[in-house]
């Protein structure tokens, strides 16, 4: 299904709106594909009385559940819209914003979110775990059988396109606000999207860096794969900057050049901190910091790590 052509602009109800642009679609899913399956079947229509669904994808940071979306949107051949939702999004920031025009006259701005209901593109809602319920409340009747919503600041009732889809990401970490329940019913079904196996994450950072030298991609994934084993959250894109800021160092003019492996332990601690450097200690220490430590077994336990060589087990 092709979104349909249209001009940049469109009239609602005798009011003007200016419409956002796409973002473009260069971006290819490189994971479980019963992932992207998933999401395409959320906005399936099975029956004229039928509604899309708006899922909500959740996830570590730069897991790709940004690219998860685009994916399907390119699957589907539909423009795609990205609102990024932040702490203090307006409802008129959502829907429509008012624009001094050329001459002093106030023009109305669609947000990437109705330029996506006008058009019949896909929308996605960054981050919208972010945003407080002021915000979410204008988007009630969107996300139900109404899908529609109504603009305040231009006096109008905007009704979405048939082939309107949505999604929502949210990042598994410290919100600013808590989503009312009215809303996540709303947003159904949840999507996790999983740290990747290790030939997807190779795959990736070859996709992303198709200049790396091998041994520094395999490299990368190894450090990757061990954190994600020990429940830390480094992410292939933070595999992707440490690759990328290591080779700009092998390159430098320097009449001391480094090695690859001094470049890339460089990377490593510029990118994630120098207690990146030993990710067991790390490790043991969040779980302690979380409370996820068995009983001290005596009072060393409290002065010195496990394996130091003054810790009387030692």
């Amino acid at each position: 299904m092709n979104t349909p052509h249209v001009s940049r602009t469109q009239v609602v109800d005798q009011v003007t709106l200016r419409l956002a642009q796409p973002i473009p679609l260069n971006q290819e899913w490189i994971g479980d594909r019963e992932l992207l399956q998933q999401l395409l079947a959320c906005w399936l229509v099975v029956d004229p009385r039928d509604l899309p669904l708006s899922p909500r994808i959740t996830g570590q940071p730069g897991v790709g559940k940004t690219t998860l979306a685009m994916s399907a949107a390119k699957e589907k051949k539909q423009d795609l819209y990205i609102f990024q939702c932040t702490a203090d999004t307006r409802p008129e920031d959502l829907l429509v914003s008012p624009v001094i025009s050329e001459g002093g006259t106030i023009s109305y701005q669609a947000s990437p979110l109705v330029t996506a209901m006008l058009t019949g593109s896909v929308c996605l809602l960054d981050e919208g775990n972010r945003m407080n319920e002021k915000s979410w409340a204008s988007l009630a009747p969107l996300l139900d059988y109404r899908r529609s919503v109504e603009s305040i600041i231009a006096g109008i009732q905007i009704k979405a396109h048939d082939h309107f889809r949505c999604c929502i990401t949210m990042n598994e970490d410290a919100s600013t606000y808590e989503i009312p329940d009215y809303i996540l019913s709303r947003l159904q079904p949840t999507l996790k999207v999983e740290f990747p196996a290790r030939d997807h994450e190779l795959a990736i950072l070859h996709y992303h860096l198709p200049f790396a030298p091998a041994d520094i991609l395999s490299l990368t994934v190894d450090f990757l794969q061990k954190a994600h084993e020990l429940d830390l959250e480094f992410s292939v894109r933070d595999g992707i900057h440490m690759v990328q800021y290591a080779l700009k160092r092998l390159a430098q003019d320097s009449s001391h050049p480094l090695g690859q492996d001094e470049a890339w332990k460089e990377a490593l601690t510029k990118v994630l901190g120098q207690e990146a450097l030993d990710l067991d200690s790390l490790a043991r220490r969040r779980s302690r910091a979380i409370g996820n430590e068995s009983t001290p077994r005596g009072l060393g336990d409290f002065f010195f790590d496990e394996g130091h060589p003054l810790h009387p087990d030692s």
